[in-house]
């Protein structure tokens, strides 16, 4: 092995000296060390889910990564799902032990993204989650407020949740959930929080899915539900400087900012504690009044779709 080569868990390391992406201001020793020292708080969260991760080999873009490589380890923990859209077998990686999330810094793996789902999706998600993205130039700001005006929502309905910001520029809220409701129901009440926190504050939150038609507002994003994927919580991201998914106290959010927390500061700042699990609130049942006013609420995505269609069936009538 050359200098910048060692073994880990059982994992041969390579190009350890290199800086692990451009931009990134940390080494492929010091991304692997920083898997090392989150890995009690991160691998509860990964744990049976179907993982995508995003990659950046050296000279290459970034990739999303859901089926696995045929040079994967045997010992790599796997579930393959039949893919409707592709019409092919999938196989997904489950990161559930140490050795795992090594070999996937080793391979350069920059973010862990997981279903929102453990084990069988027939499961359904084990949170309601909201996305709040502030517009291209909105300071963070936007997203604490809009994050406050979410729970506002949640809790006129004797809900709360957990707040981490998205390691972008966003914020993500996630109320955990008692195992055995529906997605249907599920999904259908994320819609209704998110449009319950718009009429708190038009002028500050927006269900507008089309980004055209936001007007400089925070996007509600009610639409991690189902077979969409969210970024795990400890994960980092493909940004400047490595910053890090992380949690957020409700009382300290308005004094943070994403750069606060990257790869290399987080380790320090855990001090022991898993603040994503001691900020989580115990499971709830969701609220009857909520789902039935999400079922009256068209789904995003669809809605947008069959604008699409009539913005461009209303273009070739006109000519």
């Amino acid at each position: 092995m050359t200098s910048s080569d060692e073994v880990r868990h059982g994992v041969k390391l390579s190009s350890l000296d290199q800086e692990v992406f451009s931009g990134a201001g940390v080494t492929k020793r010091e991304w692997i060390g920083y898997l090392e020292a989150v890995a009690d708080r991160m691998l509860p969260e990964l744990r049976d889910r179907q993982l995508t991760v995003l990659r950046v080999l050296r000279g290459q873009g970034p990739f999303m990564q859901k089926n696995l490589p045929k040079y994967t380890p045997d010992w790599v923990e796997r579930v393959t799902v039949w893919a409707e859209t592709s019409k092919r077998d999938v196989s997904y990686a489950l990161c559930n032990d140490l050795r795992t999330l090594v070999w996937f810094g080793n391979q350069r793996a920059i973010e862990f993204h997981t279903s929102l789902f453990r084990g069988e999706p027939g499961h359904g998600p084990t949170h309601l989650i909201l996305d709040l993205d502030p517009p291209e130039d909105g300071p963070f700001s936007l997203a604490v407020g809009a994050a406050k005006l979410v729970r506002e929502a949640l809790r006129a309905d004797g809900l709360d949740g957990a707040v981490k910001t998205s390691g972008a520029k966003g914020v993500h809220v996630f109320v955990p959930l008692a195992p055995g409701q529906s997605i249907e129901d599920i999904a259908a009440a994320t819609r209704a929080v998110a449009a319950r926190a718009e009429r708190i504050d038009p002028a500050l939150g927006t269900t507008e899915f089309i980004k055209e038609r936001r007007e400089g507002k925070v996007f509600l994003d009610s639409t991690r539900a189902g077979g969409a994927t969210v970024v795990c919580v400890y994960s980092p991201r493909h940004r400047p400087g490595a910053p890090v998914s992380f949690p957020v106290r409700w009382a300290d959010l308005d004094g943070v900012k994403p750069g606060d927390f990257t790869v290399s500061t987080v380790p320090s700042l855990l001090d022991g504690g898993d603040p994503w699990t001691a900020e989580m609130p115990e499971p709830f049942v969701l609220p009857a009044d909520l789902v039935e006013e999400g079922h009256t609420i068209p789904i995003a995505r669809v809605a947008a779709m069959h604008e699409g269609k009539r913005r461009a069936r209303a273009a070739r009538e006109s000519g």
